[in-house]
């Protein structure tokens, strides 16, 4: 069962979808908030993995970040990773406060930047019982040195210096300034790292793509995200267990096997045979063996 329902962040409307199962007790429910990727919107690979985590007896929440979709916040498409971290925080309120859910047994799964996002949030917010990624990246560490840390430093930079003139001439009356995540054509991507070609196919094609997603953000975001440091803290998550998964061609890996490394104890990195950092986003033979996994340690976690 899906049912459209609403919340609210830092004083913005937040659009979300609640998957419960078919086939309920009527006994209070596990919950999982489920946080879509950068660029992405709750229609996206979120809800594949809520129908799935519903089909297997837990309530499964998705929504649109602030700025993105179908909720509020100006200017659109902003990516603020702290806004973003409150998001997943007011998400858990928002479940504590429905009665068909236990407030006790509320858990929270992040994918791709939202896997960064995530346990920052779960860093300090304790009624998140258990955390999980799938294809966990660090925004911060990405923008500002580059998948693979291989971005030359000027570039940072040059952005920082570019979102600062944009500031001024936006509140002097001019547009934003967007730039984009994923490649909008595949011309010339023979060669670029197995992520870009892969967010091309994911978010530009009928495979992933939705009206809402956009895939483009301001240039103003740099200088939140510049700033942002997903797994600093990891270690504060203990004693709640701490789930990642990636796949094992992802070119994005480094950032939750360094991220388990420096968490606490209980922690695992499961790694999903064959797959990259996108396949874990929507294709059967990747999502199946993951959510297997996350229902294990869900039911784990949030035992009663």
């Amino acid at each position: 069962m899906r049912t459209s329902v609403n919340f609210s962040s830092n004083g913005l409307r937040l659009a979300g979808i609640l998957f419960t199962p078919d086939n309920r007790t009527g006994e209070r429910l596990p919950a999982v908030v489920v946080s879509h990727p950068g660029g992405g919107v709750k229609e996206q690979t979120a809800s594949i993995y809520a129908q799935r985590l519903a089909d297997k007896g837990y309530a499964a929440l998705v929504f649109d970040a602030a700025y993105q979709g179908e909720s509020e916040g100006e200017p659109r498409f902003l990516e603020d990773p702290f806004q973003r971290s409150e998001d997943v925080k007011s998400a858990v309120t928002f479940l504590t406060t429905r009665d068909d859910v236990d407030p006790t047994r509320i858990g929270a799964l992040g994918i791709c930047a939202s896997g960064g996002y995530v346990p920052f949030a779960a860093q300090t917010d304790h009624r998140i019982k258990a955390v999980a990624t799938v294809s966990g990246l660090d925004i911060g560490d990405y923008l500002s040195n580059g998948l693979g840390r291989t971005q030359d430093p000027s570039v940072l930079q040059e952005m920082l210096d570019a979102a600062g003139a944009l500031r001024t001439a936006e509140a002097q009356g001019a547009e934003p300034n967007y730039q984009i995540w994923a490649p909008p054509s595949a011309e010339g991507l023979e060669q670029a790292p197995e992520l870009f070609r892969d967010a091309h196919d994911y978010y530009r094609t009928p495979r992933g793509q939705h009206e809402r997603s956009e895939n483009k953000w301001p240039l103003q975001s740099i200088d939140r995200i510049a700033q942002f440091d997903a797994y600093a803290k990891i270690a504060m998550i203990s004693p709640r267990p701490l789930l990642m998964i990636v796949g094992s061609k992802a070119d994005t890996a480094y950032f939750s096997e360094e991220a388990v490394a420096k968490a606490a104890e209980p922690k695992e990195l499961f790694v999903v045979d064959g797959a990259t950092h996108v396949d874990l986003y929507d294709l059967d033979q990747y999502v199946t063996p993951a959510v297997d996994k996350l229902d294990e340690f869900f039911g784990k976690g949030l035992a009663g």
